[in-house]
């Protein structure tokens, strides 16, 4: 596959290229309407056909933010990268929310959480003063900001990658932790394929916590 047609509001796969350096064509005018993942960095605005080139050996995701089809061409065959993360994989599978009673058997929950957030891709237990997020194997979390709080993430289970702002880590550590500042771009993706190893993460926050608080630049999971 040479060149790569994508719909608004959406994105190619997360990949990874292989040993010659990989260079991407798009119309200048439409630049503008992309964000790009770049081995490490994750670019927003600003963005320059220099920007275009991706190293060997390294990752790259577009996702296209404007109005109409986004059309992409490369400078040699890609359909043998490695895709690190397809966020529309599962996107014609029944979606089922998941149900505390799964994590409390696979994992040590702490009593006294006050809420739950279930999802079909993700789960949330919301205590007094923290969150325990749960990401399922092969999806991600949208991209977006907060308004008014600050995040503080604490990887606890799993090798999640995640989206901090201008950059990006890959297959992150148990015990690294990260902060997101208000309005500052932030996900989690987890890249894991085998269907029990869900990401884990200990949320906490300062500034105003409400579920309407977020917005969100780009919602895979919200399937077209």
């Amino acid at each position: 596959m040479e060149k790569e047609n994508i719909l608004p509001q959406r994105s190619t796969s997360l990949r990874k290229t292989g040993s010659k350096e990989l260079k991407i064509s798009i119309n200048g005018e439409r630049l503008q309407d992309i964000f790009l993942i770049n081995g490490t960095c994750f670019i927003t605005e600003g963005i320059s056909n220099s920007d275009l080139k991706i190293k060997p050996n390294s990752y790259y995701m577009i996702i296209n933010n404007g109005k109409n089809k986004l059309k992409i061409y490369y400078s040699q065959d890609i359909s043998n990268y490695k895709i690190i993360y397809d966020p529309y994989k599962y996107e014609s599978s029944i979606k089922i929310k998941f149900k505390p009673e799964l994590f409390k058997k696979r994992y040590h929950i702490p009593k006294g959480y006050i809420d739950t957030l279930p999802k079909w891709y993700s789960f949330k237990f919301t205590y007094p003063d923290y969150n325990l997020i749960f990401v399922r194997p092969e999806f991600g979390l949208s991209i977006q900001i907060h308004k008014y709080r600050n995040e503080y993430w604490e990887i606890v289970e799993g090798e999640p990658i995640i989206i901090n702002g201008k950059k990006v880590y890959y297959f992150v550590q148990t015990g690294m932790t990260f902060k997101n500042p208000i309005n500052t771009y932030h996900s989690i993706i987890n890249p894991n394929q085998e269907k029990n190893k869900f990401v884990m993460i200990r949320e906490r926050w300062n500034g105003i916590f409400d579920e309407n608080d977020i917005k969100r630049l780009f919602n895979p999971n919200k399937y077209i």
